[in-house]
Order: C-alpha cells, then sequence, then structure tokens
C-alpha cells in the first residue's frame, strides 16, 4: 500500500480530534547511531555488524523507520569529516535500504546525497539546510531547529520567545523547502539543541502551536539531559540521572508527543515506546474508530515522495 500523504493523514486527524478522541500513533522512527561518541549509546553500534542487529531488533520491536547517524551532535561533540561519516553509514544503508524505511541522520549535503543514492528516503538535517538536497534527490525532509551548533549550542541559550521563535524558524524553512519542490516537509523543535530545561519545557507544553502549523511535527526527547534533570528532581537527588536510566521520562514525552499531535517520535528503546502509544491510543480502536488510514503507522513507510506539503489547520487550533 502506498504511504498515506500528509495531507490526508491531517484530514483524518481533523476527524478524530472534532470528536474528541485520541490523536492517531505516530510513526515511531529507531535511532541507530554507529558512532564512537552519541551521548547515549556511542560505540554500542559502530560497526557493521552491530548496528545491522540492532536496526533488526528496533524493526521488531515496531519502528517504522531507522533513523542512521554518523556524526554525534551532543552537546559539545567535535565535528567528523565528510569521508569519516560516509565510511560510518553507507554500508549500514546500503544493508538496511532494500529492507525497510532509513532516513540519513547528517548535516552535511555530500552525505545527504550519498545516503540517498544509497536507498535512504528521509534527510534528518538539524541544520536544517539541506531542504535543496531533498529536492533535488526526491527525499523527504526533516528541519530541525537548533541554536548555533553542536560546539556551542548550550552556552547561555537565550530567546525571549522560544515557542515563537522555534514556530517561525520552522515554518519559513519549512515552506521554503515547499517552494523548493520539497514533497513531504517534516519540523522538528529540537528538544536539547540550544535550549534550557525550561525551554524544553515550554515546547513540549506548547507542541500543538508547532502542530496548528499544518507541518508534520517530529518530536526527539528521548534519553535528553531534560530528562535526566526531571527524574533527579523526582528522586531528590542533585546529579542527573544517566541516559541509560531515563526510559520512563523518555516514554512519557514521547505519549505526550502523541497527545499534543505529533506525526513521529525519534526514539532509542522502541519496544517501550510503541507499547505505550498504543496503551494510549487504544481508546479510539475500541470506541470504534479503527480504520487503518487512521494510524500513520499502519502505511507503507518505505515511500517518501508524498504530494506537496499543503497548511492544513486542525479546526480550533488556527
Amino acid at each position: 500500500m502506498k504511504m498515506l500523504s500528509w495531507v490526508s493523514h491531517r484530514r483524518e486527524a481533523s476527524k478524530i480530534w472534532s470528536v474528541g478522541l485520541a490523536p492517531m500513533r505516530p510513526l515511531i522512527l529507531g535511532i541507530l547511531n554507529v558512532t564512537p561518541d552519541s551521548f547515549s549509546d556511542g560505540g554500542q553500534h559502530d560497526q557493521v555488524e552491530l548496528a545491522l542487529a540492532h536496526a533488526e531488533r528496533m524493526l521488531a520491536d515496531g519502528a517504522d523507520l531507522v533513523d542512521v547517524g554518523g556524526e554525534s551532535t551532543r552537546p559539545g561533540a567535535a565535528g567528523v569529516s565528510v569521508a569519516t561519516e560516509l565510511t560510518r553509514v553507507l554500508p549500514v544503508i546500503e544493508s538496511l535500504a532494500p529492507r525497510c524505511a532509513v532516513s540519513i541522520d547528517t548535516r552535511h549535503p555530500e552525505v545527504a546525497r550519498e545516503a540517498v543514492a544509497c536507498g535512504a528516503k528521509l534527510i534528518n538535517d538539524v541544520s536544517a539546510s539541506l531542504a535543496q538536497v531533498a529536492a533535488d534527490t526526491g527525499a523527504g525532509w526533516i528541519a530541525v531547529h537548533m541554536l548555533g551548533i553542536p560546539q556551542t549550542m548550550q552556552r547561555t541559550p537565550i530567546y525571549p520567545d522560544v515557542v515563537g521563535e522555534v514556530r517561525e524558524f520552522l515554518v519559513d524553512k519549512a515552506q521554503s523547502a515547499v517552494a523548493k519542490g520539497v514533497g513531504s516537509v517534516w519540523i522538528d523543535p529540537g528538544f536539547g539543541f540550544g535550549k534550557t530545561l525550561e525551554h524544553n519545557l515550554r515546547l513540549l507544553a506548547e507542541l500543538d502551536q508547532l502542530v496548528a502549523t499544518g507541518f508534520p511535527v517530529v518530536v526527539g526527547t528521548s534519553r535528553k539531559s531534560m530528562l535526566g534533570q526531571l527524574l533527579a528532581a523526582s528522586d531528590g537527588v542533585e546529579s542527573p540521572v544517566p541516559a541509560a536510566d531515563r526510559l520512563v521520562g523518555s516514554v512519557a514525552t514521547a505519549t505526550l508527543a502523541m497527545q499534543a499531535g505529533a506525526a513521529m517520535v525519534r526514539v532509542h528503546d522502541v519496544k517501550a515506546t510503541k507499547q505505550a502509544l498504543t496503551v494510549v491510543h487504544g481508546p479510539l480502536e475500541r470506541d470504534g474508530h479503527n480504520d487503518s488510514s487512521r494510524t500513520a503507522a499502519s502505511s507503507n513507510t518505505r515511500d517518501f515522495e508524498q504530494e506537496p506539503n499543503r497548511r492544513q489547520h486542525v479546526k480550533g487550533q488556527a
């Protein structure tokens, strides 16, 4: 089955939300870092065999897509050469692309082009600068908001209005991408990319403002430091909870994102996330609204060459 266009997806969503029911389950983008230094799982999947085995586990656990990244963008991370990044990601993408939908997590145009040539369907772009590459290659594109670059982004980030500024930035990037001819444009507020805890919490609380733009929203809070801080406060301790122990926070925020209308969640812990989202989404199906077209994950995610984005506003959220 051809993957639903986002326009159709939003149209069905408006029917559901208009009668007060739960939103659709978002797509699950499983994180596959083939790096030695990523903040949570660096060095765990930096060999091709290990990466492929982990990808298979995520797919078995319910991932709809796999996001392959060859450069860490954690706060303070040093950049790597394009050659190094290509060496890390291309063998993995070549092996995975015939079997599942693959996203390339990169900020370098050369890497994005080569990855799409090897079968990637989506460019997850933390620099929000690769729309032309997506237009040229026919790939989908996620514009991520980041203040500065990874080496400096967490040095006293300041926003007079974080939600308004992030929204304006992403809408401008998304509209420009549509004008360039990108057929599938997604926006991501960039949790942890140049934001304090307070900034992140405000964005999460007002995620519906991004959803109301009509562009599909991607949320990536999985295992991030904001959760380490919140879980530490819950435990009554000062030191942030380690990344490996942030499962509860990761699943909770993914569920909040779904309830706000997010179209995709980017996660490390696929099985737990899918279970939580399914449980919360369950009342929708039990109430008789079980048409598969109303669940984004029910469609074939291989095809990201959707009809061009159109500004669709959910009733009551314009």
